[in-house]
């Protein structure tokens, strides 16, 4: 092909424009700036389709060479929660089709992120005739199970899930428990899943000298500092950190001469600059659960800030803690190994994959800050334990988990599937890069019924 390839990256709620720290502001915003960028590095056309929530957004907004990003008018121009989004993937779906045409756009390949932007995206199919590559970034099937009652997907959702495995060219799964539930909880082909896990830009997540960050950010304390950051919401579990927390000051012994007492536990995150319990609620949760575990003045709430400060938040701290019910990946543990520290995760989904148990960060079982308290004592009495998981941390991010190394085999998962259009399937060398399988042929897609939103 001697122009370069164009692809149509869709993410309906998770735009790259978007200021990250919110509720629906997370992984997915950061993984579809960060490999549109990377892929235009190489190359690639991408314009990356999402949805408008202002009037005063531009409909096609330049981010870098290569990359547009495109806000189409589907429900109103105002933010939505995600899960109010369904009614309006049908607008989504028309307005992306009319920018085509009047746009003289031709895409090559369709990118869809999350399990709406996936039926978008097999419509597409249907019309256009070109390959369609899906992530999730999080199944219906594990929200339902680990939320419960408190899950609010639509009920569409799981059977949405289905008819996109079943119709994709290919699944994107980042990390290999995302795989093992597409084959075990859907069916999925295991020929067209494609491994390839996400990353962190290890520039602006790196290493910075304990005192100078916590100088930078004017935290004003010789004790020893846990860090959380991330989305504020209840399956994230910050209150089993608060718990774990008060285990800890509870039990005030002394180790190696460090005493265990003088802890901060420092939450960045939040719907504002500012801690806000009112307009992030959870805030008013853990400031509650604080104050009835005595532990008020050993907590600092920080409010959201964005990636260029981060770096300085992880490197103020000496362990970083990320206990959520359940994680599909996970960037925020990347992001302090990145930084050269240590973290103490959940030992569930991608996090059991970035972390290396007693090599780059220790895991522990959900909901259960007696063991969490442990590690955290185990850790915050040695130091050098400390230091040595950093770099043993930053060194892992460097050889497996950056952004140009997603580009690379997601640029290869593409060509192959683009070779396999042109060439007849049995023409088609196996494909041997790292664990991205050759991805086979599908049916025509089935229809899928929309109307009953």
């Amino acid at each position: 092909m001697n122009r370069p390839i164009r692809v149509a990256f869709l993410s309906e709620h998770a735009s790259p424009l978007a200021m990250l720290g919110g509720a629906d502001a997370g992984g997915q915003n950061v993984y579809v700036s960060e490999v549109s960028r990377n892929l235009a590095q190489r190359g690639y056309v991408v314009d990356v389709f999402t949805r408008c929530d202002s009037p005063a957004t531009p409909q096609v907004t330049t981010c870098v060479p290569g990359v547009r990003v495109v806000s189409l008018s589907a429900g109103p121009l105002q933010p939505r929660p995600k899960d109010e989004l369904w009614p309006y993937m049908p607008a989504f779906r028309d307005a992306l089709l009319h920018f085509i045409k009047h746009d003289e756009a031709h895409y090559d390949l369709v990118h869809g992120n999350y399990w709406m932007s996936g039926w978008v995206a097999v419509e597409l199919r249907k019309r256009l005739a070109v390959p369609i590559v899906q992530i999730f970034h999080a199944m219906g099937k594990a929200k339902r199970l680990h939320l419960k009652g408190l899950d609010t997907s639509p009920g569409d959702r799981i059977q949405s899930e289905l008819a996109v495995i079943q119709q994709a060219d290919s699944i994107i799964a980042q990390c290999p428990h995302e795989r093992f539930e597409l084959v075990n909880d859907y069916g999925a082909d295991p020929r067209k899943i494609a491994l390839i896990p996400s990353a962190v830009n290890s520039n602006i997540f790196r290493p910075i000298a304990r005192d100078e960050a916590r100088q930078r950010i004017g935290l004003d304390t010789e004790e020893r500092v846990i860090v959380y950051v991330g989305r504020m919401l209840p399956r994230k579990d910050i209150r089993n950190i608060v718990r774990a927390l008060a285990l800890l000051l509870q039990q005030d012994e002394r180790a190696q001469g460090v005493c265990v007492s003088s802890i901060t536990l420092m939450i960045v995150g939040g719907e504002s600059e500012q801690p806000d319990p009112i307009a992030t609620p959870e805030i008013g949760e853990l400031q509650k659960l604080a104050a009835e575990l005595g532990v008020t003045q050993h907590v600092r709430f920080i409010g959201k800030r964005q990636p260029a400060e981060l770096c300085y938040y992880y490197s103020a701290g000496d362990v970083t803690v990320t206990t959520p019910w359940y994680e599909s990946f996970g960037l925020t543990p990347l992001e302090a190994m990145a930084c050269g520290r240590p973290i103490i995760g959940s030992a569930v989904g991608g996090i059991t994959y970035t972390i290396k148990d007693g090599e780059t960060g220790l895991l522990v079982p959900p909901r259960d800050p007696e063991a969490l308290a442990v590690c955290l004592r185990q850790l915050l009495t040695q130091p050098e334990v400390c230091i040595q998981m950093g770099l043993a941390a930053r060194k892992r991010v460097e050889q497996e988990f950056t952004w140009s190394i997603v580009a690379m085999r997601t640029a290869a998962l593409y060509e192959a599937l683009l070779a396999e259009r042109m060439c007849p399937p049995l023409a088609i060398e196996p494909l041997s890069l790292l664990s991205l399988p050759l991805v086979s042929n599908t049916s025509s897609p089935e229809e899928m019924d929309c109307d009953a939103h």
